[in-house]
């Protein structure tokens, strides 16, 4: 079974850094992507930033250029960091990792999410 945990969410003033992390965890032959998704109070989930094979990433327009995502593939983990945080980036976080080779075959996962509350 495959798990995700993220980590590194809770109160941040506006204008600070924050840096989120996941991990996956399990039987693992391989993944393809590992993506952030975000969704506000009121809002629907929206893709935040995403890194493929090869280090290939893309961003959200709305990311503005304040989000850089890294990946480590030989721990099997993505961290997202966010520069100078704004309150319109309160959120739930979520990791998602996709197309994920295990012995059950290939699926995408989701992680419980990580709340992120940007105080003005």
């Amino acid at each position: 079974q495959v798990q995700v945990v993220e980590s590194g969410g809770g109160l941040v003033q506006s204008g600070r850094p924050l840096t989120l992390s996941c991990v996956a965890s399990g039987t693992i032959f391989s993944i393809s992507t590992m993506a952030w998704y975000r969704q506000g109070p009121g809002r629907e989930r929206e893709f935040v930033a995403k890194v493929a094979r090869a280090n290939r990433t893309d961003y959200a327009d709305s990311s503005e250029g304040r989000f850089t995502i890294f990946r480590d593939y030989a721990k099997n983990t993505v961290s997202l960091q966010i520069n100078s945080a704004k309150p319109e980036d309160t959120a739930v976080y979520f990791c998602k990792l996709m197309r994920v080779a295990t012995p059950q075959g290939v699926s995408d996962y989701w992680g419980q999410g990580t709340q992120v509350t940007v105080s003005s």
